[in-house]
């Protein structure tokens, strides 16, 4: 698939990235994430590696849409997971702790 990262036409497909994500060590992840052969790399650090341009060239949003296009499962950090929504007899007992009853 054709896809624009920082104003460059690219054409990728999902093994081209596999290929060259191969042996890439994933650096820690702080921010959005991608899955590629059951690793998890920051998808800053993927951009860099299939474009080979610097990260400050490009945003995660960019890299994120081209690797979700192709079919890779990506995770953005940055955006907190729902509460759950507890029932008001659950929250006061959260609130109260739970007794062991001994």
């Amino acid at each position: 698939m054709r896809f624009v990262i920082a104003r460059f036409p690219f054409d990728l497909t999902k093994l081209e990235v596999e290929e060259k994500m191969k042996g890439v060590k994933p650096e820690a992840v702080t921010g959005a994430s991608v899955i590629i052969s059951r690793r998890t790399y920051p998808v800053k650090q993927v951009g860099e590696v299939i474009t080979r341009q610097d990260r400050r060239d490009f945003t995660a949003g960019e890299v994120t849409r081209a690797l979700a296009g192709l079919g890779f499962t990506c995770r953005d950090l940055s955006v907190p997971a729902p509460a759950p929504v507890l029932s008001p007899l659950e929250a006061a007992s959260a609130l109260l702790g739970s007794s062991s009853g001994s």
